[in-house]
């Protein structure tokens, strides 16, 4: 009598089959879940950003009777990745000449603008373009755009009307 312990080569290429199977509907649901999970952190880090400029902005707001917003959104809160050199890589934020920018890991590029300037021509109205005034006002600057990719409307929703900081 033959004892036969091992596979046959028809078992293994189905095992195989329903391997590849599972790995084709796995993967991209996969890639989707960290594409979601990096869009909801980031929208976490801009949210952060808006908050602290405010604020910095009711701080200064109380001590002089005037509202002023720093020149680097980064300079009074902590965010991982941040790097003041200006050198994109994954995961990291930067800031230069009005543009905050966050490089995903898919080395997708997304941007938002920030302006600690007044932009508005109301009375009284000392606000900068980071305090998120409607969209149809076309000084705000609060624009999302992404610089490679398509636009991601998870991270888009941020704040009033699709703006950035």
């Amino acid at each position: 009598m033959k004892n036969n312990k091992g596979f046959t080569l028809i078992e293994l290429i189905m095992v195989t089959i329903i391997l590849g199977i599972l790995a084709a509907v796995a993967v991209p649901r996969y890639m989707g879940a960290v594409s979601n999970a990096e869009s909801a952190a980031e929208a976490a880090t801009v949210a952060a950003l808006r908050s602290a400029v405010e604020n910095y902005a009711t701080q200064k707001f109380l001590e002089t009777g005037r509202y002023s917003y720093p020149a680097n959104p980064f300079s009074y809160i902590e965010v991982d990745g941040y790097d003041p050199t200006g050198a994109l890589s994954d995961g990291a934020w930067t800031y230069s000449n009005g543009t905050v920018s966050h490089q995903r890991r898919d080395d997708n590029v997304y941007t938002w603008s920030y302006s600690a300037e007044d932009l508005t021509d109301l009375d009284g109205d000392d606000r900068g373009a980071n305090v998120g005034l409607a969209p149809e006002n076309p000084k705000t600057g609060l624009d999302y755009t992404v610089v490679n990719g398509e636009r991601d409307t998870a991270a888009g929703d941020i704040g009033s009307g699709g703006s950035g900081i």
